[in-house]
């Protein structure tokens, strides 16, 4: 008979906790990639993890849980939250959020998380999100109060689509005149983080977020890819989060500065990044993007690289109580 054990940690989710997570991610992957969660990536946990750690870490709470010593589902609540940003605003959040995962086969394990999840974030509207071909995680999300957020899953709503591509046919890339393709390996820590924040211009990424980024598995910096402009500038990031287990890749983040948007420079690359996974070992693409019709743009421009959906987030809400 099996013999569960439960594993609390509900502050502190280290590095050893977090490769837990990582390898029930790749066990998903392998056995049903439509019912990974886009937040539960090996790709998606490493960025998130890395770069927020020193900062929202007091917000987190997690709990493993284990059969016959094997992780069979974990859940990682992001509480609210209010820090400092460097120009005097203020990150924040109001309301709860669970990124979650369950092992294909122990999707039960669900309820379990739920129940969980009210006690450490009692008193606040719960967040979490669930995947369009999770049948089963509908059923339980409902038996736990938790409905729709009509507002977050709207035409012009903030819910995540799941894109997959297959690495047999890969298109060269094509920049244009005088740009050219970088890795980490050509450039300061200082700049790199300068073009993630030329991209994302709300982001709080600092130097000290990319050295925890550096060290989480599986980052490797000849797959950070970026363009340089012709006047030096870094017009265009994105990491790639390899596992090789799976022969799986992730992009996670992908951004353009925003002096060189609608140039190609995204799609090419993109390209570019898939030759170099290919390369490595990688037979499959995964990004995720906004997937709501009133925010195409990420969307086209992945199509235009060769993804298709593969699922998309159903997004759903718990009033406080």
């Amino acid at each position: 008979m099996a013999q569960l054990c439960h594993v609390a940690g509900m502050e502190n989710l280290g590095a050893k906790e977090l490769l837990m997570m990582q390898g029930l991610a790749q066990q998903v992957t392998a056995l049903r990639p439509e019912l990974l969660n886009a937040d539960a990536t090996i790709g998606e946990l490493a960025w998130v993890w890395g770069k927020d750690f020193d900062v929202l870490s007091p917000f987190w709470r997690h709990r493993l849980w284990l059969v016959d010593g094997k992780l069979a589902a974990w859940g990682w609540a992001h509480l609210p939250y209010r820090v400092p940003r460097e120009d005097g605003t203020f990150r924040e959040s109001a309301t709860a959020n669970l990124i979650w995962q369950t092992h294909p086969d122990q999707p039960e394990f669900l309820a379990e998380i739920l129940d969980w999840y009210d006690e450490v974030a009692s008193g606040v509207d719960r967040l979490m999100t669930i995947q369009s071909a999770d049948a089963q995680a509908q059923v339980i999300v409902a038996k736990h109060g938790y409905m729709f957020d009509a507002e977050a899953g709207s035409d012009d709503g903030s819910w995540v689509q799941f894109n997959r591509r297959e690495l047999a046919d890969l298109p060269d890339p094509v920049l244009p005149t005088g740009f050219r393709f970088l890795t980490a390996r050509d450039v300061s820590s200082a700049d790199a983080v300068k073009a993630h924040r030329d991209a994302w211009q709300s982001s709080s990424f600092s130097e000290a977020a990319f050295e925890r980024v550096r060290r989480t598995w599986p980052y490797r910096n000849d797959l950070h890819v970026l363009v340089e402009a012709p006047d030096g500038t870094l017009a265009a990031t994105a990491i790639i989060w390899l596992d090789e287990m799976t022969q799986t890749a992730e992009f996670e983040p992908v951004g353009t500065h925003r002096d060189f948007r609608r140039r190609g420079l995204g799609t090419a690359l993109q390209l570019h990044g898939m030759h170099l996974a290919k390369a490595a070992g990688a037979k499959h693409m995964l990004v995720a993007c906004l997937g709501a019709p009133a925010h195409s743009a990420a969307r086209n421009m992945y199509y235009g690289a060769g993804f298709r959906a593969l699922t998309r987030d159903l997004p759903q809400i718990k009033a406080a109580g």
